[in-house]
């Protein structure tokens, strides 16, 4: 299996990941001084408090993505070791962040770590356990995981976009989307969810699975591959 990584943008993101967490730590304990040694200035403090918290859920954000070891896209490579040569795994390397070519198709691979039960009853997805630092993270909207199939569904439209600017909308072969979580205490009930779901451990598995249910004409996947290495 061939890997195309953007590592600039990744570096990059991890940079900025590392600072905005740093500056947040700053603009907070200036705020708590403040608070403490000048009541008088209390709006001030307020609104140092409140640009250290944003500061620090955009460090959380970026850290999570690019600043965690191993990062997302690095488990997406150990899930998927071993894969013949006529796979190639992107990283934001295209129009979606995780992006699998080959004789299983197209895949818009998203990868999640939240731990716990993830289920999903037929309109909603919930995410329970996963310990005490999840919870809280949950809290402030970190953990939470949302509606992962309609992000999905986003996702596939922005790569039929782009696609259909190299070719015609009618030759694009079908994209599909797997929502994989990558924490190995991660317990997933979604049989029945609108797109599928499994941990990274059966990633591997299903996408040869997938290879030889609907397997992509090695043409098919030399015109694709091209667009993104021409890009």
């Amino acid at each position: 299996m061939k890997i195309v990584s953007n590592e600039k943008l990744i570096k990059r993101n991890a940079r900025i990941g590392q600072i905005t967490s740093l500056l947040s730590l700053g603009v907070l304990g200036a705020g708590m001084y403040v608070s403490f040694t000048m009541p008088e200035q209390f709006n001030l403090a307020i609104g140092a408090l409140l640009v250290g918290f944003l500061l620090s859920q955009v460090g959380i954000y970026f850290g999570n993505r690019w600043g965690r070891s191993p990062r997302p896209d690095e488990q997406l490579d150990r899930g998927l070791k071993g894969l013949p040569g006529d796979y190639t795994l992107y990283h934001y390397s295209t129009p979606v962040a995780n992006l699998l070519v080959g004789p299983a198709g197209i895949w818009v691979l998203t990868p999640y770590h939240q731990r716990g039960r993830i289920t999903y009853d037929g309109k909603r997805w919930r995410v329970k356990g996963g310990g005490f630092a999840q919870s809280y993270m949950r809290l402030f909207g970190q953990e939470n995981i949302g509606r992962p199939d309609l992000e999905a569904g986003a996702e596939i439209d922005k790569l039929k976009r782009h696609l259909s600017k190299q070719m015609p909308e009618q030759e694009i072969p079908p994209i599909q989307a797997a929502l994989v979580f990558t924490d190995e205490n991660a317990d997933i009930q979604a049989e029945d969810a609108p797109v599928p779901t499994m941990p990274l451990k059966k990633l591997k598995p299903f996408i040869r699975k997938q290879a030889k249910e609907t397997p992509l004409p090695a043409k098919e996947i030399k015109r694709i591959n091209a667009v993104f290495e021409n890009a």
